[in-house]
């Protein structure tokens, strides 16, 4: 057809399955994004179709490709899906830099890495300010990657302690019909953060961290009246906290100390006519010099495809 070119990539032997994918379900997930048309022929990957629609998916390919190589680690299918989609949506970003990022974590053969553009840049803005906001849906890796950082930092011996704080703000449910003494009560809302760490340490060592108060995590009525020095704080859910808690909590930031602060704005569970402190706080900080604010959208999402799709939906019906 006219106007219609084609491309070559050349693979090596070794590399054809762990880049296409068995059966070439890693190409599959490519072609159902990419305009060109992807055809795996021996050691070779043919891109065909209009001028532009090749040099962009041949640009994509061999960043992929090069981020394979380089990590000497095959590509997720995860990896494969999100950075296809953002290419093609304008949201393309350099995924080398991205990819290749990654967060050094005591257990073997694990870290973390960014997956999108504004995860990327959230890990560089943690890694630069002492103060730094999340703010987005759920699934985006706000609380995760924030975790990952304090662990790693923990671990490098650059800071003294990790402190992970939560409001206690129901949902739906009261905490005083919930079974069990106070500690009990507080559990389902700190276990995401529980959860958080038990994939990035040893259980042995994280008990031992917790019971010799190297690891705290704790309410954020607990933080009334301190200092914390020498600590990476982060505060989760920070949406439901109110105006006055906010400012609570950011004073307590001690010397050699850092903290984030992970929200999500359309999940308020405050009481009607309260002010959310997330809020309030985004509206009069950002000029700040040392505080920083990332926001993310549905397009950040990095949980099952479908979570990305639920966001939407919610977001399109107000």
């Amino acid at each position: 057809m006219e106007g219609n070119v084609q491309k070559v990539i050349t693979l090596d032997r070794d590399e054809v399955l762990t880049f296409c994918g068995e059966g070439d379900r890693k190409l599959k997930q490519m072609q159902a994004r990419l305009t060109a048309r992807l055809l795996a022929r021996g050691n070779e990957l043919r891109l065909s179709g209009a001028a532009e629609d090749v040099g962009r998916a041949f640009s994509l390919i061999s960043e992929l490709l090069e981020v394979q190589r380089t990590s000497k680690a095959p590509l997720s299918e995860q990896q494969i899906r999100i950075a296809t989609e953002h290419f093609e949506e304008g949201r393309s970003g350099k995924f080398q830099e991205i990819f290749l990022d990654t967060i050094p974590l005591p257990l073997k053969r694990k870290h973390v890495a960014p997956l999108t553009p504004n995860q990327k840049c959230y890990i560089d803005s943690i890694r630069k300010h002492d103060i730094v906001f999340a703010i987005g849906p759920a699934g985006t890796g706000k609380t995760y990657l924030a975790v990952a950082l304090a662990v790693a930092k923990l671990v490098a011996g650059q800071v003294g302690r990790i402190i992970l704080v939560r409001p206690a703000v129901e949902a739906g449910e009261s905490l005083g019909f919930l079974p069990g003494d106070i500690s009990e009560k507080l559990s389902p809302y700190l276990r995401p953060l529980t959860d958080a760490l038990y994939e990035m340490l040893e259980p042995e060592r994280m008990r031992s961290f917790i019971d010799d108060g190297i690891i705290e995590i704790a309410p954020l009525a607990y933080m009334r009246g301190r200092t914390l020095n020498n600590s990476f704080i982060i505060l989760d859910e920070a949406q439901n906290t109110s105006v006055e808690q906010m400012k609570m909590f950011l004073t307590r930031l001690g010397l050699d100390s850092q903290t984030v602060v992970t929200g999500d704005l359309t999940q308020v569970d405050l009481p009607k006519g309260k002010p959310s402190g997330l809020l309030h706080v985004s509206k009069i900080l950002e000029e700040i010099e040392g505080i920083d604010f990332i926001y993310f959208g549905d397009y950040d999402v990095v949980r099952h495809p479908l979570v990305q799709r639920i966001v939407q939906a919610y977001e399109s019906h107000g």
